[in-house]
């Protein structure tokens, strides 16, 4: 056994490169089962970030249903999700390049359903009774802000005709199982849909439209998701009306709470179609849900009111679904990839159908995270997850501490998990230790916990970021002189404020973060435009509290170097907040990069920049901290540095 080498801590050679991370990475995204038969829909960023449609095989193959030429993803919402159906072996989804409905039935090509237009839909389900699809539609062809309804897809002629209008916002059509009712979602500015939801029931008429419309629940201060029918025509759903996001179901007129835990079953609505649970019999739900950001799989007796926590080993679980005696998932562990997995229900044991990744690697260079609780403002506590420095072939020099890179997530309601990230172990194995944040907040902890950031984004976040850095010196875990933070989207605004606000990190990168709060209420999408009524405040209104917490306007006070990751035609947070943020910076005189990636939206999803980005960051610390990469890295251009 060779005896490891010393060298500085981020100087460390690392089988995991970004080479090698974006070469097998693959997105698993959504599970859709009909009868014996399983699909998923995968997210290829070695195929420029298309998205496909995937068959399981008896054999235990794979085989991909959407051509080539096709790219199955929605942007309604503009992050999407619900893209695809199944019905009676007919696959329906939505094309990412003309954001038209196709219709594709086994052997053929598929066939164009929608007429052109600037349409777009979302989380669609089958009224076969009718010949129709029921989804969201999401219409940009007018003046102002989109309008969305939930309307019908004539499957016959392709007629779209709206069903339910008058909200700002529509999810989750769920129709009963003898088609004699429909269940739905809608809300309205300016809340978002963690904030405030109302869930409906309407009586299907002969001729296709609704009558008996009433609201069963929810209101300003509810947030309800996930609706299902169960397969005797009880309506169930999720709401946060006691704090957590708990399992409820509506009987004779009345709601009665089937699981009250202090626990999650239920997530925030940034994506459609996301599944927290399914019904194997009339009584028995299979379900998953979070406490401090880990998840559990379980079956809930719903006439006991019993739930039974299922002894498996992932701790991050999605898309719950399941076929007769097996359960499908997308799970996740600290030490295994992402992978879809099928689940015998009765022995517990499993299989993996898919991973997200296809690397093999020494988990001797694997980093495994540990649960941290620190200190925060006003006597509060904050969450997240800490990664030490881990590569078997290296030790430090006697007495040196590693850098620290903290992660601020996106949303900026939204949480971080433990489950397996190569990109995290792309630093911790070359020396860096690694903090992801789930600052007060984030999901996961009850409702309480997520209004925390309620008129306080860019103040609680960036304490939680802050004080879990100084709360990790303290430790003697890391090195004080040597801090970074990072984050993208909102993540990238926390990283952004705390870089300009607080005087305790040396670098920084923002991956699409927001610098100017003012422009991005101005220019950004419908869903978001009246979010920061609650994040910051009302504008006009409270324009100066915007000015107040927008980077751009205190550059002054920055004084270390940041490096700016942005797409070209990201809606959500357009090219100009990072532009502005690098022209001032760079007039200042401090080191500062641009990297601008043409043909990317929100997120990066072609391989070729998912590698650009990483190794730039990388580059971007190394010139900053002053260490030597192990590895030849293509330079990033550095502003008043180089």
């Amino acid at each position: 056994m060779s005896h490891p080498k010393t060298a500085p801590f981020g100087a460390w050679k690392s089988p995991i490169t970004a080479d090698l991370i974006v070469s097998g990475m693959t997105a698993l995204i959504d599970i859709f089962v009909e009868g014996e038969t399983i699909y998923w829909l995968e997210g290829r960023p070695s195929e420029g970030g298309r998205n496909v449609i995937v068959q399981g095989t008896s054999d235990g193959d794979a085989v991909d249903i959407t051509p080539p030429s096709f790219n199955v993803r929605t942007r309604v919402h503009e992050y999407g999700g619900g893209a695809f159906l199944i019905a009676a072996e007919t696959l329906y989804f939505s094309n990412f390049t003309d954001q038209r409905l196709y219709r594709q039935v086994p052997e053929y090509e598929p066939q164009v359903l929608t007429p052109e237009g600037q349409k777009r839909y979302a989380d669609a389900i089958l009224d076969s009774q009718r010949d129709r699809l029921i989804c969201v539609c999401e219409d940009h062809a007018g003046e102002g802000e989109a309008k969305n309804t939930l309307s019908t897809v004539n499957l016959n002629t392709g007629e779209v005709w709206e069903l339910v209008s008058g909200s700002d916002f529509y999810t989750s059509p769920r129709l009963s199982p003898d088609g004699s009712q429909l269940a739905w979602i809608d809300w309205n500015h300016p809340n978002m849909p963690w904030d405030g939801t109302r869930l409906w029931i309407a009586t299907i008429q002969t001729d296709g439209t609704l009558d008996k419309v009433q609201c069963i629940a929810g209101g300003e201060e509810e947030s309800i998701c996930a609706p299902e029918w169960s397969p005797e025509g009880v309506l169930y759903f999720v709401s946060d009306r006691n704090n957590w996001w708990n399992l409820y179901r509506f009987v004779a007129g009345e709601i009665e709470c089937i699981c009250e835990k202090e626990a999650e079953f239920g997530y925030p609505r940034w994506v459609f179609g996301e599944k927290p649970y399914t019904f194997l019999t009339e009584n028995e739900i299979l379900c998953s849900y979070s406490q401090n950001s880990r998840s559990y799989l379980a079956k809930l007796d719903t006439n006991a009111k019993t739930l039974n926590t299922l002894d498996v080993p992932f701790t991050s679980i999605h898309s719950v679904t399941a076929a007769g005696e097996r359960a499908y998932f997308i799970g996740g562990s600290p030490t295994e990839p992402t992978q879809l997995v099928e689940l015998d229900l009765k022995t517990l044991n499993y299989k993996t159908l898919k991973k997200s990744s296809t690397i093999e690697c020494n988990p001797d260079y694997f980093s495994i995270p540990e649960a941290i609780a620190f200190p925060t403002e006003e006597g509060k506590t904050a969450y997240g997850w800490f990664y030490p420095p881990q590569n078997k072939d290296y030790q430090p020099p006697e007495g040196t501490l590693p850098p620290l890179l903290v992660k601020s997530h996106g949303g900026p309601t939204a949480a971080t998990s433990a489950s397996f990230n190569l990109r995290i172990q792309y630093w911790t194995s070359r020396g860096f230790a690694f903090v992801d944040v789930n600052y007060g907040g984030s999901t996961g902890y009850g409702r309480e916990y997520r209004q925390r950031l309620q008129k306080k984004w860019g103040i609680v976040d960036v304490d939680d970021c802050t004080n879990v850095a100084q709360y990790l010196v303290k430790e003697g875990r890391v090195d004080g002189d040597k801090l970074a933070i990072a984050g993208g989207s909102a993540g990238g605004y926390t990283t952004l404020a705390a870089l300009t606000f607080k005087d305790v990190f040396k670098a920084g990168a923002s991956y699409y973060g927001v610098s100017d709060l003012e422009v991005l209420v101005k220019d950004t999408h419908k869903f978001e435009s009246r979010y920061l009524d609650s994040l910051i405040g009302k504008y006009p209104e409270e324009k100066h509290i915007y000015e107040e917490r927008s980077p751009l306007h205190f550059t002054d006070r920055l004084s270390c170097p940041v490096i700016f990751f942005q797409g070209l035609e990201d809606e959500v947070v357009p090219p100009n907040q990072a532009e502005m943020m690098v022209e001032a910076i760079e007039k200042k005189g401090l080191p500062v990069a641009y990297v601008p990636f043409a043909g990317e939206q929100h997120g990066f999803r072609r391989a070729e920049n998912i590698k650009r980005a990483l190794d730039g960051e990388f580059y971007f610390y190394s010139r900053v901290f002053g260490f030597q990469p192990a590895e030849a890295i293509e330079p990033i251009k550095i502003m008043n540095l180089d």
